[in-house]
C-alpha cells in the first residue's frame, strides 16, 4: 500500500501544480491580449489608462503567483518525501515528547513557511503595490505588523494546539468528534471577540461622523431592520489606497466597518448601496451557510484524518518513518490541498451566486445605478482587471466579472 499511496501522491501532486500554473499562464495571456482597448460595456465609464493599469497590475501580481506556487510546491515535496518533517522529527523526539514535542514540531513547520513567503510578501508589499501607487506602509509598520501576527499567533496558537494534540491523545477512537467540537466553539467565539479585542490592535476605528452618510446608512438599516452594534471607519489609508467595507463580528457584536479610503472616494448614495449589498448577505443568510459549509467541510475532513491516522502506509507513503498524532495532524493538512484543487470551482461557484443575490437585494433597497457605479469606481481604484480569463475566473474567482454583474444591474434597474 505504500508504494501505491506514494504513487496516487505524486500523481494528484503533478496534475494539481500543472492544472495551477496552466491556469495563470492563461490568464496572464488572456489580460495581456485584452489590454489595448477598454471593454465596450465600460468605455463611457473607465478610462484606457485606468484599464490599462489594471492589466498591467493582474499580470505583475500572477507572475509573482507563478512564482510562489512553484516554491511552495518545491515546498511540499521537501517536507515530505524530502525528509524535512522526518529530520524535524528526529530533532525534537530526541530532547522533547508528548504534547511540548507536538507544539514545537507544529511551530517549527509554520517557521520555516513564514521565512519563505517573507521575500515574497516584501515584493509584493514594496515592490508590485508601490509601483501601482497602492502602497502606504512603512518598512517599520510591516514590521511591526508581523511581530503582533506572530505574538497574538502563539497567545492564541499555543493553547489551541495543545487543546487539539491533547484532545487527540484522551478521547479514544472518536477523539475527531471532539476536536471538531472544540475547533467550532473556536471559531465562534473569535467571531465574536475579533472586532473588539483583535482588529484594534492593527487598525484605528473611529466612529462615523454625524452627516448625510450616516442619516443614509442609518435609514437603510431601519429599511432592511438590521442593527449592529456600531458604524466606524477604519484608517485602511495608512497601509493601502484600496477600498472596502465589510461587517464583522457575530451575534449582536455585529460592526459595520468603512474603509477611509472607500469613503473618500464614493459619494454618499453610492456608499448606502454598497452596504445595501452587504446587508444582502446577512438577510439571505450567506454568512449563516458559510459558516455551515466551513463546520460541515471540517467535520469531514476531521473523520477521514481519524481513518487514517492508524494507518501505517500514509506516513511511509509521505517519507515519513515514525508514527503519531502530530505527524498525522501536520502531514494531513500539508496534502489536503493536493486533493481537494477539484473541488476550488464549487466552492467559487457558491460565492459567485452569493455575489448575484446580494446585488439582487442591493437593487431592491437601494438604487441600482448608485450600485453600479460604486462598482466601476472600486474595480477602477483597485486595478481590477475587467477582462480575466473566463476560465480562471470560472475555477477561482470569488466574485463574478463586472460586466456580468453590472449587466444584471442594469436589467434590475430597468
Amino acid at each position: 500500500m505504500t508504494p501505491t499511496f506514494t504513487l496516487i501522491f505524486l500523481l494528484a501532486f503533478a496534475l494539481t501544480l500543472a492544472a495551477r500554473l496552466w491556469l495563470t499562464l492563461r490568464h496572464i495571456r488572456f489580460v495581456a491580449e485584452h489590454r489595448v482597448a477598454v471593454p465596450a460595456d465600460f468605455a463611457e465609464r473607465v478610462a484606457l489608462a485606468s484599464h490599462q493599469k489594471a492589466a498591467d497590475y493582474t499580470v505583475d501580481r500572477n507572475k509573482t503567483g507563478l512564482l510562489t506556487t512553484l516554491v511552495d510546491a518545491a515546498l511540499l515535496l521537501a517536507l515530505t518525501l524530502g525528509g524535512g518533517i522526518a529530520w524535524l522529527h528526529d530533532l525534537w523526539s530526541a530532547r522533547l515528547d508528548g504534547l511540548p514535542y507536538g507544539v514545537a514540531m507544529i511551530f517549527s513547520l509554520i517557521l520555516i513557511s513564514a521565512l519563505i513567503d517573507l521575500p515574497f510578501s516584501l515584493y509584493r508589499q514594496f515592490v508590485i503595490e508601490a509601483r501601482y501607487g497602492f502602497n502606504r506602509m512603512t518598512l517599520g509598520l510591516f514590521f511591526a505588523d508581523l511581530a503582533k501576527h506572530t505574538l497574538l499567533g502563539l497567545a492564541i496558537g499555543t493553547p489551541v494546539i495543545l487543546a487539539v494534540l491533547w484532545l487527540m491523545g484522551a478521547m479514544g477512537p472518536y477523539w475527531w468528534l471532539y476536536v471538531w467540537l472544540f475547533w467550532s466553539a473556536f471559531n465562534l467565539l473569535i467571531m465574536f471577540v475579533y472586532p473588539t479585542w483583535i482588529a484594534p490592535l492593527f487598525n484605528k476605528f473611529s466612529p462615523l461622523e454625524e452627516g448625510e452618510m450616516k442619516s443614509r446608512i442609518e435609514a437603510l438599516l431601519t429599511r432592511c431592520g438590521f442593527r449592529s452594534s456600531g458604524l466606524f471607519v477604519m484608517d485602511g489609508s495608512k497601509r493601502s489606497n484600496h477600498g472596502n467595507a465589510y461587517f464583522t463580528g457575530f451575534g449582536n457584536n455585529k460592526r459595520i466597518v468603512f474603509f477611509d479610503t472607500l469613503l473618500n472616494r464614493l459619494a454618499p448614495p453610492e456608499v448606502e448601496a454598497v452596504l445595501a449589498h452587504e446587508l444582502g448577505h446577512f438577510r439571505k443568510k450567506h454568512v449563516i451557510k458559510r459558516i455551515a459549509l466551513m463546520f460541515a467541510g471540517s467535520l469531514a475532513f476531521l473523520w477521514l484524518l481519524g481513518q487514517l491516522i492508524d494507518a501505517s502506509w500514509f506516513y511511509a507513503g509521505l517519507g515519513v518513518p515514525a508514527q503519531n498524532t502530530t505527524l498525522a495532524l501536520i502531514l494531513f493538512f500539508l496534502v489536503v490541498p493536493v486533493f481537494t484543487f477539484p473541488l476550488t470551482p464549487l466552492s467559487s461557484y457558491l460565492s459567485r451566486r452569493h455575489e448575484f443575490e446580494a446585488d439582487a437585494y442591493a437593487a431592491e433597497h437601494a438604487a441600482a445605478g448608485d450600485l453600479i457605479r460604486a462598482l466601476v469606481k472600486l474595480y477602477e481604484d483597485n486595478a481590477s482587471t475587467l477582462t480575466p480569463d473566463p476560465l480562471h475566473s470560472l475555477f477561482y474567482d470569488s466574485h463574478p466579472p463586472a460586466a456580468q454583474r453590472i449587466a444584471r444591474l442594469q436589467e434590475a434597474a430597468r
